[in-house]
């Protein structure tokens, strides 16, 4: 198969060819279109099912590592960060030395980051392989979606990414539930060993059925200095927002890393508007369609990932359910997310995506709402309600902002606007976990000292407060051994109550972004480009 496109590297308006030479026709399994869809979909999984499963495995990790709230984050924020940086980079050196080279190496390399961190016996090892891990999934990811486009003809292109989307749904969903027996009946290091088989699969499979597909002209240079500026920006960025609580807001530390965040994004863009071969060709953010699409993809993420970190602590921790029970109870969010993508596609294809994008941030800001609203007793069916309206609301925005990037994007831009699109959600989830455990951290610092006073509990110092602060973050209860049993139940009771409260404000913080998201879904529009290429957006 031979396509042909253009790509305006530095987004001027100077197109260069970029057509895919003739490949050697697909003899027997190698480049067989079904399968490679069925081995790009077992290597992306894994990427899919870390996103989920690993959230299950936190408190464990916590407790096992003996790790702080701050540290907790850097597993998510590490893994999404390193991912959210390097996905367009990668997919520019997936055209340049092919894709299917590219995606063999990702596959390793996440396969042999998971190992890693199971054997990893200090909190810092684990953040660090978790960077590992999101660097090599951000080659995996273009990689496999540039052999799904260069394989399939056109009017088959849109069904095979919708399988993918479907594996990939079904990976989130099952994440908490095998992450969740895995923890309980195995150990939390389980759930990173289990990426080693899976990775070994998606070697073998690649090896045998995958053909190398290049493009012509590929670029020659890579963008380093803005690799560098953009990651120190979110680096300065996610570490203020992680140690303001401890710092404090007006600390002068916590405003030099945000001023510092502010220059570095500062000098990226005017670096970008200089450079042969930009990172991110800002060209693309002239259509206001494309970066109102962006900007939702951000803000959805933010509540989504940030709300759902605080969940498993609060099933787990205030609730005291296993790790098994912590994973059902999350099946109806993941669940009715598999559930509506189909629905919101068709309301997509028959309305425009303004109205499902609407309605869907509509109703991810009701669920976060009601989900502020849950108590250390709140019972199952109530939560479930709330889980299933926001994974309801969820799904449109998945699926209609993707295709509002990726359709209104020039059609020789269109894998750029692909990569900007999942860097956008992951770098959403790195702010969303940082913002709203920032509000959770303060929330829990000015609730604690007086709600401890409250009930007649002996006076803590400044050290002893702390500790228990950290402890409270996420949700657990500082009860020293052989602490009588009435005092533990007062110093319980006001542990799950204070850190209620903190997740009740960040669940509300979380229900004001999705309600700006609300505002900002009005200025989408279907693309001119949203044709069967524009069917990628759906991954």
């Amino acid at each position: 198969m031979t396509s042909q496109t253009t790509i305006d590297t530095a987004g001027s308006g100077d197109k260069a060819p970029a057509a895919l030479p003739e490949q050697p026709p697909a003899s027997g399994l190698r480049g067989h279109p079904w399968f490679t869809l069925i081995t790009v979909a077992v290597g992306v999984m894994m990427v899919a099912l870390d996103g989920t499963i690993v959230a299950i495995a936190n408190p464990a990790i916590q407790k096992d590592l003996g790790a702080t709230f701050a540290q907790v984050q850097w597993i998510t924020n590490g893994y999404f960060l390193a991912l959210a940086v390097s996905l367009i980079t990668a997919g520019k050196l997936g055209d340049r030395f092919g894709h299917r080279q590219t995606f063999l190496i990702g596959v390793v390399g996440f396969a042999a980051a998971s190992g890693a961190i199971g054997l990893s016996d200090s909190i810092g090892l684990v953040v660090t392989f978790r960077v590992f891990q999101g660097l090599f999934g951000a080659l995996l990811m273009p990689a496999a979606l540039g052999l799904l486009r260069a394989t399939f003809p056109a009017e088959k292109l849109n069904m095979a990414i919708g399988i993918w989307g479907m594996v990939i749904g079904a990976s989130t969903a099952g994440g908490p539930i095998l992450g969740g027996v895995l923890v309980q009946h195995v150990s939390w290091q389980s759930v990173f060993f289990i990426n080693v088989p899976v990775g070994a699969t998606a070697l073998i499979l690649g090896v045998v059925m995958l053909l190398d597909h290049r493009a012509e002209n590929a670029p020659r240079s890579f963008d380093l200095p803005g690799i560098a500026l953009l990651s120190g920006a979110m680096f300065c960025l996610v570490w203020a927002l992680i140690k303001a609580p401890s710092w404090g807001w007006g600390d002068g530390k916590t405003w030099t890393f945000i001023a510092a965040s502010v220059l570095g994004f500062a000098l990226f863009s005017f670096w970008e508007t200089r450079v042969k071969e930009p990172l991110i060709p800002l060209g693309l953010f002239r259509s206001v369609p494309l970066s109102a699409g962006v900007v939702l993809m951000v803000l959805m993420a933010i509540a989504f990932m940030g709300g759902l970190f605080f969940v498993t602590f609060y099933l787990q921790n205030v609730h005291g359910m296993d790790p098994v029970d912590a994973g059902l109870h999350l099946l109806p969010l993941t669940g009715m997310m598999i559930v509506g993508s189909p629905l919101a596609g068709a309301a997509i294809t028959k309305l425009g995506p303004r109205i499902p994008l609407a309605g869907g941030m509509a109703a991810t800001a009701i669920a976060m709402y009601g989900m502020s609203t849950l108590k250390a007793d709140t019972g199952s069916a109530l939560m479930s309600l709330w889980f299933a309206l926001l994974g309801l609301g969820l799904a449109p925005v998945m699926v209609g902002a993707t295709e509002v990037i990726v359709g209104n994007a020039p059609m020789e831009l269109s894998g750029v606007a692909g990569g900007l699109q999942q860097a956008a959600m992951q770098i959403g989830g790195s702010l969303g976990t940082a913002v709203l455990g920032a509000v959770m951290a303060s929330k829990v610092d000015s609730d604690l000292p007086g709600n401890w006073a409250d009930v007649g509990l002996p006076k803590l110092t400044d050290a002893q407060l702390a500790q228990a602060s950290e402890a409270v973050q996420v949700g657990v209860a500082p009860v020293a051994k052989g602490t009588p049993a009435e005092i533990a139940a007062k110093i319980s009771d006001v542990a799950h109550d204070t850190f209620i409260s903190g997740m009740s404000l960040a669940s509300l913080v979380a229900a004001g972004v999705a309600a700006v998201a609300i505002l900002v879904a009005l200025f989408t529009k279907r693309g001119e480009n949203a044709g069967a290429d524009a069917g990628v957006g759906h991954i």
